[in-house]
């Protein structure tokens, strides 16, 4: 590997650890603004109880947020390898028809060599 080479994997792992910081980010600006939507809802809250409610809602639905990211990324594994699987299936066919095609092709020019000579 050269050094342009190593430069570019280290930009290409910055960009994917970036991409997740603001993923998270999004996240759980969107779980706040969830628990601020549920506590809008209870209006009998004291400013603490709102910002503790608020607060653990915000845990709870980045807690449920990892679980299904994490699921996702479990089955887009899953089907990496199915697709990976098939691809080489389909490979080896393609291969073992291409070697019966040339066989064939031979066959049929040796035979028509024969009959020439």
């Amino acid at each position: 590997m050269t050094a342009m080479d190593e430069r570019g994997a280290d930009a290409r792992a910055l960009v994917r650890d970036l991409e997740g910081l603001l993923l998270v980010e999004a996240a759980r600006a969107e779980s706040r603004a969830a628990a601020g939507r549920f506590t809008g809802r209870l209006p009998w809250l004291t400013d603490s109880q709102r910002e503790e409610v608020e607060r653990q809602y915000t845990e709870e639905h980045m807690v449920l947020t990892r679980r299904a990211w994490d699921r996702t990324a479990a089955r887009s594994r899953e089907l990496r390898a199915e697709y990976e699987e098939a691809y080489r299936v389909l490979q080896r066919r393609a291969f073992a028809w291409c070697l019966v095609g040339a066989a064939l092709f031979m066959g049929a020019t040796l035979e028509l060599s024969r009959g020439w000579g």
